[in-house]
């Protein structure tokens, strides 16, 4: 069974960042794959910034295309709103019941908040934790420092904020190192975040 480390996220729009730890989670920890899954919208908040959905997973399979071990997914964009991780895991765990084991990636700065997501008791029963470092502030919980199942990943720390780059584009800033080039291409045929 393959071992998917699924990286949730709105990725608006997906930058070098992502695709450094993604790959880095795929090259150097036992994880078999990352799946990049995109956030919808939810409908009961509507963020003039947020772009639409198909726009967002476009350019996640745009910035994933070349890499093998990385693939872009729309699980969510089918299931109920507003949705929960806990939910989207119980899903895939019923669509791939023999394929896959599901294990979330997170930020350091995640975990220690963790403990106030939905049914995170559950999660933790049933998926591994993959973490990598985040500059924040706060501690992670003692319990979630020594846990069996929570795996730190000594990724390297990136500080790029897809909110940057939207201020910065809107300003007429160069970002196009810190895009993927399928995903400035992209943006800036669509005129997106001007």
């Amino acid at each position: 069974m393959k071992n998917i480390g699924l990286y949730f996220g709105t990725f608006n729009p997906i930058h070098i960042g992502h695709l450094v730890i993604a790959n880095h989670m795929a090259e150097f920890s036992d994880l078999d794959e990352v799946w990049f899954v995109v956030t919808p919208q939810s409908p009961f908040k509507t963020k003039k910034t947020l772009l639409d959905n198909h726009h967002r997973y476009e350019m996640v399979y745009e910035a994933t295309v070349d890499y093998p071990k990385l693939r872009p997914s729309k699980i969510e964009f089918d299931l109920p709103q507003p949705n929960y991780t806990v939910n989207t895991l119980a899903h895939l765990m019923d669509k791939h019941p023999a394929q896959y084991t599901f294990s979330l990636i997170m930020g350091e700065d995640n975990l220690k908040g963790f403990h106030k997501w939905k049914n995170y008791e559950t999660i933790l029963e049933n998926h591994a934790i993959y973490v990598y470092p985040r500059v924040s502030e706060g501690v992670v919980e003692h319990r979630f420092k020594t846990h069996e199942k929570i795996h730190r990943v000594n990724a390297p720390i990136m500080e790029i904020s897809s909110t940057f780059i939207r201020k910065a584009h809107k300003n007429s800033k160069n970002i196009r190192p810190l895009l993927p080039p399928e995903v400035w291409k992209y943006m800036d045929e669509m005129n997106f975040y001007r």
